[in-house]
């Protein structure tokens, strides 16, 4: 008798959640890095159903099976790469191929693939305040200048002569002082890029981080992953598709709740109206 409600409630639950993570997608079109979540529904719970006679309740026959629930079953992440932007800006950096950023953040470790970076009071490469970008050695990166090119292996080269110019005196690096006007491109560090091996196991955080149980294995300079510098890796999500499963999903949900009240009216009149017959 109440199957309907069931059907009709249970739709409604899972097309709302379902515009929860296209809305999500839709927000971060623009968010560096940033990859689209898939949400799949599936059945809850099936039940056998049988036919018996009014009398004699011998010999049943199956008839098939139903569920009166549909739910999200699992939001997937599509991890394909998006298409790649310049900025110019000097502190932007996307990863062509396998790689993720490591950052220290309060909470540990995290990963992205957003390379929209800065860098804080101290002159240390951070992400937006969330924490800072990790070197190859594993200690946070601390930029002694601005005249500084990074190559695809991530590669941090200084020009220590215009270092030394711009600050008055000699740049250090690796302990080793470059004489005041002489012109030297210093490996400086290098920018930590790290793979897994199930990407599925990454679990997804708040802006744009990840973290996971996983071993990173660094893959700097590692065929098939490439750093671009004052370049962004934009959101792989298709507005169209998600526009056109936004209108699926609202128009699904509104059916729904039509269907359902015209579903309670004929409940009440049969508990009313037909009762009193």
């Amino acid at each position: 008798m109440y199957q309907g409600f069931y059907n009709l409630t249970s739709g409604m639950l899972t097309q709302q959640r379902r515009l929860n993570v296209v809305s999500n997608n839709m927000v971060n079109i623009e968010t560096a890095g940033y990859k689209k979540d898939t949400m799949t529904a599936t059945t809850f719970q099936e039940e056998m159903l049988i036919r018996t006679g009014r009398y004699n309740k011998d010999n049943p026959t199956d008839l098939t099976t139903t569920s009166k629930i549909v739910a999200a079953d699992q939001t997937y992440t599509n991890y394909d790469q998006g298409s790649f932007v310049q900025t110019d800006d000097i502190y932007d950096f996307a990863i062509g191929g396998d790689g993720w950023f490591s950052i220290q953040t309060q909470a540990g470790v995290r990963y992205t693939r957003d390379g929209s970076f800065s860098v804080d009071s101290e002159g240390y490469l951070e992400l937006n305040g969330l924490g800072r970008v990790l070197g190859a050695d594993d200690q946070p990166i601390r930029f002694p200048t601005e005249n500084f090119q990074v190559d695809s292996a991530g590669n941090i080269l200084v020009d220590t002569g215009a270092a030394a110019e711009k600050t008055g005196k000699p740049t250090e690096t690796a302990g080793t002082a470059v004489p005041e006007g002489e012109t030297a491109a210093v490996n400086y560090g290098q920018i930590k890029l790290v793979s897994f091996q199930d990407v599925a196991q990454l679990h997804k955080e708040d802006n744009g981080l990840y973290s996971t149980n996983q071993a990173a294995t660094v893959v700097n300079g590692a065929e098939g992953t490439e750093l671009h510098w004052t370049m962004l890796e934009k959101a792989n999500v298709d507005l169209v598709d998600e526009m056109t499963t936004m209108i699926s999903s609202q128009r699904a949900l509104q059916s729904a709740a039509q269907m359902l009240k015209m579903y309670d009216s004929v409940m009440a009149k049969s508990s009313s109206d037909v009762g009193r017959l």
